[in-house]
């Protein structure tokens, strides 16, 4: 095959312009990456405990996810924080007060919370919460928790209400009296 001058010029020009394609004069801006969210510590996993109390009733348990910690929350509605205790911590198995039954609790670790208030009305004794002894806590799902792994209801006991929290571990939690509410939050690690 002969080719000429210009097929020449023509296949030299084509060759630059694809080296020069191929190569970019300045590289392409990397997309930002979302920073690691920092997370609190210094919680522990020792028991924690105020032992003020109160004859406000408990009326709803519920839970949150957060980017650090799995979060629940005891509704006092009307109980002021000086009035709402508590005695929270770990323990290796989970008891009804009163019978003594043992409630089988999933999880790698078990946090029991007792609220010192009850969940009744204490005048006329009509349930404030509707919890079963021994059952999943009503109305609470934990399906995609990182932490949570299972939440049981005790009783409401001489005017304590007991609850376990299954946990994936034992992991650093804190307690948190707001005004209404004592909150529990299980941190996601150490």
């Amino acid at each position: 095959m002969i080719r000429t001058r210009t097929a020449w010029a023509a296949a030299a020009l084509m060759t630059a312009t694809l080296a020069v394609a191929a190569v970019p004069a300045e590289a392409a801006p990397v997309a930002a990456t979302k920073a690691a969210t920092a997370c609190p510590t210094g919680w522990g996993s020792l028991d924690k405990t105020f032992t003020a109390s109160t004859s406000k009733p408990l009326t709803d348990i519920r839970t949150g996810r957060h980017d650090c910690y799995d979060r629940m929350v005891f509704d006092v509605p009307g109980a002021g924080t000086s009035e709402l205790g508590y005695s929270v911590g770990y323990v290796d198995q989970f008891y009804l007060d009163g019978s003594g039954r043992l409630v089988p609790v999933s999880g790698g670790a078990i946090i029991e919370v007792r609220l010192h208030a009850p969940a009744y009305d204490p005048e006329t004794g009509t349930a404030s919460y509707p919890g079963v002894p021994g059952r999943l806590l009503p109305g609470v799902n934990l399906t995609g928790y990182r932490t949570f792994k299972d939440a049981k209801y005790g009783v409401s006991f001489e005017g304590d209400t007991q609850v376990a929290i299954g946990v994936r571990a034992r992991l650093p939690f804190r307690v948190q009296v707001l005004p209404d509410h004592i909150v529990v939050d299980v941190a996601h690690t150490w």
